[in-house]
């Protein structure tokens, strides 16, 4: 169920409303067996059921706190579609948050929302926490392969129906107070945060000493013992998306609002948009107007452009008078819905205008090209008609490309 009619309407038709790889061939073989419906109308997807799982956006208010009005307005809609709605048979239904969210949230926000609109006689609410580990890009593989699967109620029944649910998975389901659950979701974003910049903070400093910064992590990632884990910590360039940053900001929104300083955790931030400022400067450092960018969204795999680096890039270029042809194998305009459509609406308007699909039109008299994408059709256009400067931002464009005339890396 959702309220957007543009992402309901494709999935009535077997088709994914956002790009995501194998998630288009799932869909379609559930509309087909008719085990997928999909409706505007929380009635309709009530009916009989034995659990919700709410899966809106949270997002920042100017302040940095999250934003809970969907959240609210989700319960509300479930509270008062089951009171019209036939019950299931249990007697019980589970709503279960698995948006991200402060501490405290399902004790105090969704417990008020649910004492304003109480359950018919003959049904019972139990509330719990899941917090989904999925990244874009990746979002299949990573939920049938889970780090965890995390249950945060005091309500055993409600612990028994999602142990049920996630049966299926390879992956004990560990049953936890609440609030460690809501906890749990912004200690890894945080945690993943700050090895992104540490990552790039190694290779702006490195590179003044002709290192390259990706070998020496490729090595610092060997010690699984003390260095933990190889993933985020490739020196590139910012990072992005509708999670990182955003969970970033409210884990330290709740650290001011209790009068605790998190330095650690407000410089991931900082160095983040140092990432950004650093790339805008190395531009103007250099000669030519024309640029050429390759990969707008904030990850491969993914249309999702909401708090993407590249698109906070071009829109400082674009300001600062520099003319950009915009380059992804992905992106498509009249594709875009919700968050994501009313962010770059915001920040690229006229995006339509400079995009294309075809690296080499965008490449075509070109001084200066940035370069996120790693697809081949972008690493191929640069090795076909290659500007007088490349700046990579991935590190993962090849030995070919990094053997150009004019090739920098972005911290190596």
């Amino acid at each position: 169920m959702d309220v957007d009619t543009a992402k309901v309407d494709p999935i009535t038709q077997g088709h994914s409303p956002v790009v995501e790889p194998g998630l288009d061939e799932l869909v379609a073989a559930g509309a087909t067996s008719g085990r997928l419906h999909a409706t505007t109308d929380p009635r309709l997807a009530l009916e009989e059921a034995d659990v919700s799982l709410i899966c809106v956006g949270t997002p920042s208010t100017p302040a940095g706190s999250t934003d809970l009005t969907y959240i609210k307005r989700a319960v509300r809609d479930i509270a008062e579609a089951a009171r019209v709605v036939v019950r299931p048979a249990s007697g019980f239904h589970s709503i279960v948050v698995r948006s991200t969210v402060p501490p405290g949230t399902v004790d105090e926000v969704v417990a008020q929302v649910l004492s304003e609109v109480p359950p018919p006689e003959g049904l019972t609410f139990g509330t719990a926490m899941c917090p989904e580990f999925l990244r874009e890009g990746s979002g299949l593989a990573d939920f049938y392969a889970p780090p965890f699967v995390v249950v945060g109620t005091r309500n055993p029944k409600v612990g028994t129906a999602l142990t049920d649910l996630f049966k299926f998975l390879d992956a004990d389901v560990q049953i936890v107070d609440v609030r460690t659950a809501e906890a749990l979701k912004y200690a890894c974003n945080a945690f993943h945060a700050t090895k992104v910049s540490f990552a790039n903070e190694m290779g702006r400093i490195f590179r003044h000493f002709a290192v390259d910064s990706r070998e020496v992590m490729k090595i610092f990632v060997q010690d699984t013992s003390l260095n933990i884990s190889p993933y985020y910590l490739k020196p590139g360039f910012a990072f992005g998306g509708s999670c990182l940053p955003k969970d970033l900001r409210s884990v330290l929104h709740l650290a001011r609002t209790n009068d605790t300083e998190l330095p650690l955790l407000a410089g991931a931030l900082a160095t983040n948009e140092r990432s950004v400022r650093d790339v805008v400067d190395r531009v103007i450092a250099g000669p030519g107007r024309e640029i050429a960018l390759l990969g707008l969204s904030f990850k491969h795999a993914t249309d999702d452009l909401r708090e993407s680096p590249n698109v906070e890039l071009a829109e400082r270029l674009i300001g600062k008078g520099y003319n950009l042809r915009i380059y992804d194998a992905i992106v498509n305009p009249t594709r875009l819905v919700g968050a994501n459509l009313r962010h770059v609406q915001s920040k690229l308007p006229h995006l339509q205008r400079v995009l294309t699909d075809d690296p080499h039109a965008a490449l075509a008299g070109a001084d200066l090209a940035i370069v996120s994408a790693t697809d081949a059709g972008a690493v191929n256009a640069l090795l076909d008609t290659p500007p007088a400067r490349i700046i990579d931002l991935s590190g993962r464009l090849g030995a070919d490309v990094e053997a150009l005339h004019g090739y920098e890396g972005v911290g190596w």
